[in-house]
């Protein structure tokens, strides 16, 4: 009787704590939650379950130099000639159902990968050559080509246990509703359409660091419904574009209620060059007809009406812009900058004298054999700064004579359809790096075409690719930049997407509860919650009740 009362009563306690440490976030909107942990899946699968289910080997982290952070991997070593790489794992690693993560474990998943290639969202199958598990703790993978950028490249993917994953008959549509992961939450104890809580893994290394017990995502459907989630202080940790942010949410409590936003990500409309419209394709693929649409984007309205001023004004067809500006070759903007830059009456003539004319009298130009030139531009129909980036670009469009027309599905759905490439044109971003050689990778490489939303437009270039890779094989600043330098030239030369801004790198926290958030005064850094961004899981790890 008295070990069931004493029990009951450490259950009473650690409930009662565990009330006390539940942190509110927001990641993605949804209209209800589905039940899907798949660390490679990119529509379906909840934002949470990359970092705080599956921890990486490393976090690179952009607002410390993209100095290493150590997580699974407590080193790397790269060989003298770059043309191979060693992580060594930490000891005594387990995954949250006990069991031990070994090396095995590492050579297993990218094995995995190589088996079911379109689970192998990054392509490291085209980067990596070989993977061995040297010993328990050491695996060592063999690279295609010389790079210094070999551990930032390996460390984007997750690694999951073989145990588990070794029996899964279709990994692709795997849901994984039950994760066994490695990071600080892998428990999930409630889950419904509503609302989710993902709960400390009982196994987890750093568990000394972790002070929160759960994280709890509440079901939020758009912009509207975050904006009153975060204004009357439910959400802890947002990631939210809201508007007249100081006077909505800041000036209901100043104390605790905050925000920073730093430049982030580019954002940018692009065609897709192979849509099965087969009309609207001979436009795309048109260089001119492009350019004229980048000089029919009235990109300061954008900024200051859709974005309320927030996002970074960004003219540059070389795709480097304020992150990157360090990079970026003025003679490129030079040259072709005014492409790039809101000039109706420019975009009108470079149309006429491309031949774009309108011959069936409706009032919108057709291409120059006389076929009909219509699409819709897709964004996330809960994306409202991102919606009114679009009516602003649609109304630049016809005020040209360019038949454009805004289409507003689910994200996943977007996603989806940026994935496979059933869409005409669409507004998408590229994610954020210490350096372009990333957004570049990500976005211009022939081989992640169908696998990632940043390969969209479809637009590759032999040597483009070519200089990228030689990026990676030098860790020469200035041979860095000399091939940065050819590759901005071509891409901006072709502009296969056409600029606006950078988004701002969103990110709204309440102090009220918890402590320890990366700010402006301490940027110790990368805090936005988005998927995107691994660093999320180091601010975690710094976060305490408030007592």
């Amino acid at each position: 009787m008295k070990k069931y009362l004493l029990a009951a009563a450490l259950t009473l306690l650690s409930g009662s704590a565990m009330a006390q440490t539940i942190l509110t976030a927001n990641i993605e909107p949804a209209t209800t939650w589905v039940r899907n942990f798949n660390p490679f899946n990119q529509t379906s699968s909840r934002q949470s379950t990359l970092d705080f289910i599956y921890e990486p080997l490393v976090i690179f982290n952009r607002f410390d130099s993209n100095k290493p952070v150590y997580r699974l991997a407590e080193s790397f070593k790269l060989s003298d000639d770059l043309k191979s790489i060693d992580f060594k794992l930490r000891p005594n690693l387990k995954w949250s159902d006990g069991k031990p993560l070994t090396s095995e474990d590492v050579k297993f998943t990218y094995d995995y990968l190589k088996k079911f290639p379109a689970l192998d969202f990054v392509s490291i199958w085209t980067f990596v050559t070989d993977v061995q598990a040297v010993d328990g703790q050491t695996v060592r993978f063999t690279l295609a080509n010389p790079s210094s950028l070999a551990a930032e490249q390996i460390s984007q993917l997750p690694i999951v246990p073989e145990h588990v994953w070794k029996d899964v008959a279709d990994p692709v549509t795997f849901a994984n509703e039950n994760p066994v992961g490695s990071g600080p939450l892998t428990e999930v104890p409630r889950f419904t359409g509503q609302t989710y809580d993902q709960c400390r893994n009982p196994n987890y290394w750093d568990n000394e660091h972790l002070k929160i017990d759960c994280m709890r995502f509440p079901q939020l459907a758009d912009n509207n419904q975050m904006l009153t989630a975060t204004a009357d202080g439910t959400l802890d940790w947002g990631v939210s574009f809201i508007p007249d942010i100081d006077n909505v949410y800041v000036s209901k409590d100043p104390a605790h209620f905050h925000y920073w936003y730093s430049p982030s990500s580019m954002v940018a409309f692009l065609f897709n060059l192979e849509t099965s419209n087969e009309n609207n394709k001979k436009a795309f693929n048109d260089l001119k007809f492009r350019r004229a649409v980048g000089m029919a984007l009235d990109r300061k309205t954008m900024i200051d009406v859709a974005g309320y001023g927030y996002p970074t004004l960004n003219e540059d067809p070389g795709l480097m812009g304020e992150l990157y500006k360090s990079w970026a070759d003025p003679s490129v903007k030079a040259d072709f900058g005014k492409f790039a830059t809101y000039d109706a009456d420019a975009a009108k003539a470079l149309l006429d004298e491309a031949g774009y004319k309108d011959k069936d009298g409706d009032g919108f130009r057709d291409n120059p054999d006389g076929s009909k030139i219509s699409f819709s531009i897709i964004v996330p129909n809960s994306w409202t700064d991102w919606i009114d980036t679009v009516n602003i670009a649609v109304e630049g469009m016809q005020a040209v004579g360019i038949n454009a027309k805004i289409e507003t599905p689910e994200e996943a759905v977007w996603t989806g359809n940026l994935i496979n490439g059933n869409f005409d044109a669409a507004i998408n971003s590229l994610p954020a790096s210490a350096s372009p050689y990333y957004p570049y990778k990500r976005a211009l490489s022939a081989s992640d075409k169908g696998k990632t939303r940043f390969t969209a437009q479809r637009w590759f270039n032999p040597e483009v690719e070519k200089l990228v890779t030689e990026f990676t094989q030098t860790a020469d600043l200035a041979k860095q930049k000399e091939a940065m330098n050819k590759a901005q030239r071509i891409v901006a030369e072709n502009m296969p997407v056409i600029p606006v801004f950078n988004n701002p790198n969103w990110y709204q926290y309440n102090t009220k509860r918890f402590t320890g958030w990366s700010t402006k005064e301490n940027p110790f850094v990368n805090p936005s919650i988005s998927r995107t961004n691994p660093a999320r899981l180091l601010n975690l790890l710094a976060l305490e009740p408030v007592k």
